[in-house]
């Protein structure tokens, strides 16, 4: 089984302590967006896709300098603001930062043909391979969210010791699990909402997809579902070759595979996640190299903490600063290991 640590101590800002507070406003909080400055490439896939990468290169920019890649979430983007805030933390401190655009979102409209879904691992070990082609001795470490983390936890454990790219280790957070999970939750009545908020934003996007590409579209356009299980069925799952909402999460959830996973993870649930249940993630064993932290409050992707524990309340963004500088004993086995075959 994996190892749980419990260095990682979240006290919620007094005046956001619930879960549904912490994840709206862990997304609308106000901050200052610095100006765009990134390079687009267009990584291209096997089957004729493209996937949209935004590169910021560090203040001192050097060839070696470590790489981090950054995936989002369901209906996120480049500019979501955990993707926004962490090139501005990261950049000043030496590191490159790629943030990743999954087929059809953000920069990524118009240049695929076929909507993301969670078994898309593929294209990021593309993107990671695309990276080192870019910058051959720079090490890149992973770090994604939500439905990002997903994809991302598929490709190591379809990877098992193969090494992709330069990668050299991951950092998950709240990664949905258990994905029959996510559709039960979202049919309860506190789960409903997110529901709503999700179809609202994936309907967009594919109704957009089908006017780039006319050729995708079905003779008549539907009305737009009600749930988000409707449009997995729909649409994502025929574009995946899977036969129905049922058969897709069945093939595409990483439960079953965490245990297949030979390369450093470390995942972060909060306890009280609206959004993604936590208790899957202990539902299925684990490989040694999977690390969970678990916090009992942050909800999901919230993590807004107490004013003066750090520079400021994005409590996330610092521990993801000290994770990044503490490089585990384990990692540095599984680096031996991997670069020895």
């Amino acid at each position: 089984m994996s190892r749980v640590i419990e260095t990682w101590k979240f006290r919620p800002h007094p005046l956001l302590a619930n879960a549904h507070m912490q994840t709206v406003f862990g997304l609308r909080w106000p901050q200052r967006a610095a100006p765009y400055a990134a390079r687009v490439h267009h990584v291209p896939l096997e089957d004729g896709d493209q996937l949209a990468l935004h590169e910021d290169v560090p203040f001192e920019n050097s060839e070696n300098a470590p790489s981090i890649l950054l995936l989002h979430g369901l209906s996120g983007g480049h500019d979501s603001s955990y993707m926004c805030r962490l090139v501005e933390r990261l950049t000043p401190r030496g590191y490159r930062v790629f943030r990743l655009d999954m087929r059809g979102c953000g920069a990524g409209e118009g240049i695929a043909r076929k909507p993301n879904h969670c078994g898309r691992s593929e294209d990021v070990a593309s993107v990671l391979n695309f990276i080192a082609e870019l910058h051959t001795d720079s090490p890149t470490t992973l770090i994604a969210f939500s439905m990002g983390g997903t994809l991302a936890l598929n490709m190591l454990a379809e990877a098992g010791e193969m090494r992709i790219g330069n990668f050299e280790r991951a950092l998950m957070i709240c990664p949905p699990i258990d994905l029959f999970s996510i559709e039960r939750h979202f049919r309860s009545f506190l789960g409903r909402p997110y529901d709503k908020f999700f179809v609202k934003n994936i309907w967009a996007q594919v109704l957009r997809r089908w006017q780039a590409f006319p050729e995708t579209a079905p003779k008549t356009i539907p009305q737009r579902p009600k749930r988000l299980r409707d449009i997995d069925h729909l649409v994502v799952a025929p574009s995946g070759g899977f036969a129905s909402a049922e058969e897709y999460y069945a093939k595409t959830q990483p439960g079953p595979k965490l245990e297949a996973i030979r390369q450093p993870v470390t995942i972060l649930f909060s306890q009280d996640d609206p959004v993604v249940p936590f208790a899957p993630l202990f539902d299925f064993p684990h490989s040694s190299s999977v690390e969970t932290i678990v916090t009992s409050h942050g909800g999901h992707l919230g993590f807004l903490g107490q004013p003066g524990l750090d520079a400021d309340i994005r409590w996330i963004d610092w521990r993801i600063l000290e994770w990044l500088e503490h490089l585990p004993l384990s990692l540095e086995k599984c680096k031996q290991r991997v670069c020895s075959r």
